[in-house]
């Protein structure tokens, strides 16, 4: 086994890797084609939308693509997107699209107190474009994940950027603070409400050494 310091020092080296290479990445993904998408329609409580009304006057937009009020996980990413919503907003427009009605995003949305708008994609159609669709088991489901949008002059609007969501990736902190756990993220899974036991204090008898 190695010994602490040595290790600490592999660690150190290797977190200023993954830095380093997150950097690259970003600037080969800026070098991408920016892809020319339709003007698909979505709904809110209102009635029928379109994705241009998402972006609200702005030229940038970011749409998260949730899985809908079942998915513990995709509750989890939008829970910490709702912290850093005027953050978010101060830069782009900021939605959250998911396949679920109007009126259950209404009732989940104030039931998590999301400050965020929501729009529903009922038939899936945008989510398929977007490439947020996934096979398993002999069925299609939604997958989250984000796409960011720009309008230009032309009122064309273009994808600039997109990423898939899981556990682990760098759009939720919870994994990363967990690693840092004695036992790390181990078999813990997000829920939408959690008993108020679980935010006692563990005796240290539990952490496995």
């Amino acid at each position: 086994m190695q010994q602490g310091p040595n290790l600490r020092a592999q660690i150190d080296e290797i977190e200023e890797q993954l830095m380093e290479q997150r950097q690259h990445v970003a600037r080969l993904r800026a070098q991408l084609p920016w892809e020319e998408v339709a003007d698909y329609e979505l709904r809110d409580l209102n009635g029928s939308t379109r994705l241009r009304a998402a972006f609200g006057g702005r030229d940038e937009l970011l749409v998260v693509h949730n899985m809908g009020s079942d998915c513990s996980y995709c509750t989890l990413w939008s829970d910490g997107f709702n912290g850093i919503v005027p953050h978010l907003e101060s830069r782009a427009a900021f939605v959250v699209v998911s396949p679920d009605t109007p009126e259950k995003q209404d009732l989940f949305a104030k039931s998590r107190g999301w400050r965020f708008r929501m729009l529903s994609d009922a038939d899936l159609a945008f989510t398929r474009a977007m490439g947020f669709m996934r096979a398993e088991s002999g069925a299609e489901h939604p997958w989250p994940g984000v796409s960011a949008f720009c309008c230009t002059s032309r009122g064309q609007i273009m994808r600039t950027g997109s990423s898939p969501f899981g556990p682990g990736d760098l759009f939720c902190p919870a994994w990363h603070l967990f690693g840092l756990l004695g036992n790390g993220v181990g078999s813990w899974e997000p829920k939408d409400r959690y008993a108020s036991s679980a935010h006692a204090c563990c005796s240290p008898r539990t952490v496995a050494l």
